[in-house]
């Protein structure tokens, strides 16, 4: 009977629950004035301008006759409530919220700043090299304004300012490479006073990193393991040390990534000593062994003059963005992608014979001439509206067709391959297209192509031909694009006349298809070479 009654009598407190709960939401979501708690820089207009929070009046406590106090239940949302509204709860909240929308940093004798990060100013930049500085630190800054020059996979991009304010740090300076997207570059701040404040200033983002780069390399004590190990007695000997751990017969017990290192170099596992969890070999070792031996083959440079073998001559060029950039997407495309080439030969007789014509009106107006290369591009985005299937790119759910016909051109520079684009080229006239190709490869040249100069492609012709004389050869397609067209050089050939002991010469440009056969079957490609050889050899359907 007293069970019963107990649980009665909890079933009463319990009813009021909700209504507390109510009660403390209400309480925990209202703020302060600056009265009873002033903001954390002393400026209201902060929450007003930057958070969009405005300040209300405290809502006042409640009394002991507003809330059932009940048992421990009204004692316990009592504590609750003055843990929730008080002022360390909301000066945490606070300060929480303006750190991650201004960027404050956790020193609190800091003013408020802004960190400006690498941003990612192409689809597929995951770094960024600092080119140039355009402001230097002190200077004012605007929305639009240009911060600096930064190069990408693809080009040197400029960097525009979103806010105004000062320069009041530069983080990474003029020529650091290989900045992660994200990472803090510069510091932004509204008052000129506070330029000062940070000079010395290191993000605590950028700084995180350093740490392990500051960790040594082996410490020179352990080269006693080097001598081990040239004697031949003692690598049997830390065998025999611990045979059930370290080895098992002739097995040595190692890492994967020791053991990957080792044979990358060449090393036998058994002729390093281990110092991992027993005896086991990790890469620390294998480093330091391969350290060891690169000091010990420095020191016995007459081994090589007695053999009479030459020294090597070399020089190390390091990678640029737009080499490191090109390497990874063609290894990425012919390890994915499925290639078939097909080839034909196109007779340009007539094409060259109207190219001749049209030039000389050009010359006559005063335009720019002709290039085979315009034909060649105006031709293909004629046949690719001819089988659009041509004109798409492989997803893991669909197959996307464009309705645009976007070309991508091949371009050689000195700083490597750029493929910027000819948008609807389908539409466009010769003499545009052939100013819109002179004037992107200067750009190129110059490597101050913009992400929209080289963006939106949906399929690509490279020209080994005309430019050096390329009989034929086979590209490599432009990932996420389905085909690229390889065009060679024309080249006189003797072929059959009408009749059966005549013989005529004609010009014939071998050109090459490659395709993803995951798209582009083989019947759909050899459709679209037709309809490109019919616009070669009948130039005059392409004016239509």
């Amino acid at each position: 009977m007293a069970y019963a009654s107990r649980i009665i009598s909890h079933s009463k407190k319990l009813k009021h629950v909700s209504t507390l709960l109510r009660r403390e939401h209400a309480v925990a979501v209202r703020g302060f004035t600056n009265s009873t708690q002033p903001s954390l820089t002393g400026r209201e207009d902060i929450f007003k301008v930057r958070l969009n929070y405005s300040p209300v009046e405290r809502i006042s406590k409640c009394s002991s006759s507003n809330v059932p106090m009940r048992s421990g239940i009204s004692a316990m949302n009592t504590k609750l409530s003055s843990r929730m509204t008080g002022p360390s709860f909301f000066k945490e909240y606070i300060s929480s919220q303006m750190r991650s929308a201004r960027g404050f940093s956790s020193s609190s004798d800091l003013p408020p700043h802004q960190e400006i990060g690498m941003p990612s100013l192409s689809p597929t930049m995951t770094e960024g090299n600092i080119a140039k500085w355009l402001k230097k630190e002190g200077d004012k800054v605007a929305p639009g304004e240009v911060l600096c020059e930064v190069e990408t996979d693809k080009a040197t991009v400029e960097m525009e300012c979103m806010e105004e304010g000062f320069l009041a740090k530069i983080v990474q300076k003029e020529g650091a490479k290989e900045i992660q997207v994200g990472e803090v570059i510069a510091i932004t701040v509204e008052d000129e006073d506070d330029i000062q404040k940070f000079k010395d200033y290191t993000p605590s983002s950028n700084a995180a990193p350093a740490a392990p780069e500051e960790k040594p390399a082996p410490s020179p004590p352990k080269e006693e393991k080097v001598e081990k190990v040239e004697k031949p007695a003692s690598a049997p000997e830390a065998k025999s040390s611990k045979p059930s751990s370290a080895s098992s017969g002739d097995r040595v017990f190692a890492s994967p990534l020791a053991r990957k290192l080792a044979e990358d170099n060449s090393v036998p596992l058994s002729s390093i000593e281990g110092t991992g969890p027993e005896g086991r070999v990790v890469k620390a070792d294998v480093e330091e062994f391969l350290a060891s031996r690169g000091k010990e083959t420095t020191t016995k440079p007459s081994k090589a003059t007695d053999s009479k073998v030459p020294a090597m001559d070399y020089v190390d060029i390091p990678h640029s963005q737009i080499r490191k950039i090109t390497a990874s997407r063609l290894a990425f495309s012919k390890e994915t992608i499925p290639h078939y080439y097909l080839t034909v030969d196109t007779c340009v007789d007539k094409m060259m014979g109207l190219r001749s014509q049209l030039n000389s009106f050009q010359e006559a107006s005063g335009g720019k001439r002709i290039s085979v290369n315009d034909l060649v591009i105006k031709a293909a985005a004629l046949a690719l509206r001819k089988v659009p299937q041509c004109n798409s790119s492989w997803t893991d759910e669909y197959i996307r067709q464009f309705s645009n016909v976007n070309i991508n051109v091949a371009v050689q520079t000195e700083n490597g391959l750029y493929v910027p684009v000819v948008k609807d080229a389908d539409k466009k006239g010769l003499s545009t297209i052939g100013e819109e190709v002179r004037f992107l490869a200067q750009k190129a040249k110059e490597n101050s192509l913009k992400p929209e100069d080289y963006e939106g492609g949906t399929f690509t012709v490279s020209n080994l031909g005309g430019p050096f004389g390329i009989k034929q050869f086979c590209a490599v397609i432009n990932p996420p694009q389905a085909a690229i067209l390889a065009i060679g050089s024309a080249e006189k050939r003797v072929v059959p006349g009408i009749g059966p002991d005549q013989f005529n010469v004609a010009s014939y440009m071998a050109v090459t298809l490659s395709c993803d056969h995951r798209v582009i079957d083989g019947a759909i490609g050899a459709e679209w070479l037709k309809a490109f050889k019919g616009y070669i050899e009948t130039p005059e359907s392409m004016l239509l």
